[in-house]
């Protein structure tokens, strides 16, 4: 039987723990209990996401923050019927509840802001430029992109997708699940020239 404590300290990679992803503001508020319905399932998606995409941002960029993370079907319903910034239970892109899909199925997602990006991301820098990063080093199912600190949905899959979409200009679909990028290798990386070496950061 899993206590919340336990399952609030178990590591999910290097640099994330369960807590990281259990708070949820529509939770607290409107007293909802943000708790896995399959707690072992949600565990194995998170770690899969914590390992192969979120991990590898933190050692690019530094410390990055979480938005949003796990939601229980029963938080992520309440919010969509009210209107609060979620998708339907059984929107193909909701990503934040981890512990209902298998095998192909399976899903786990986040939305998260990387600081370092977003300072330059004020000062005007185009969101794309993020975007094909992330294309061209992670092995990502889809993104979006929100106008509000160039914050970003992030999520994973058994076999990915590789979509992303954003509602900052230019708003919609920058790439269809199947289509190749519409820039070339050399335009995208010239766009990232001066990000942080990947997985740059030293640890012991």
């Amino acid at each position: 039987m899993w206590s919340l404590e336990t399952l609030g300290r178990v590591r999910l990679s290097k640099h994330f723990y369960m807590r990281d992803f259990l708070y949820s503001e529509i939770g607290n508020f409107h007293q909802i209990r943000n708790i896995p319905e399959n707690p072992d399932r949600a565990i194995a998606h998170g770690k899969m996401l914590c390992t192969l995409l979120l991990d590898p941002l933190e050692e690019t960029f530094g410390r990055i923050a979480i938005r949003s993370g796990y939601r229980s079907p029963r938080l992520n319903q309440y919010g969509n019927a009210n209107k609060l910034n979620c998708a339907r239970n059984d929107n193909p892109i909701e990503c934040h509840i981890w512990d209902w899909g298998e095998g192909e199925a399976a899903i786990a997602g986040t939305s998260l802001a990387i600081p370092w990006f977003t300072d330059q991301y004020e000062l005007g820098r185009d969101w794309r430029d993020l975007a094909w990063w992330i294309h061209d080093h992670l092995p990502y199912s889809g993104m979006w992109f929100f106008p509000k600190l160039c914050a970003l949905n992030l999520d994973w899959r058994p076999t990915p997708h590789r979509m992303i979409g954003s509602y900052i200009a230019p708003k919609g679909l920058l790439l269809r699940r199947g289509d190749a990028p519409g820039e070339s290798q050399a335009e995208r990386a010239a766009r990232y020239a001066d990000f942080p070496t990947f997985r740059g950061i030293a640890y012991p």
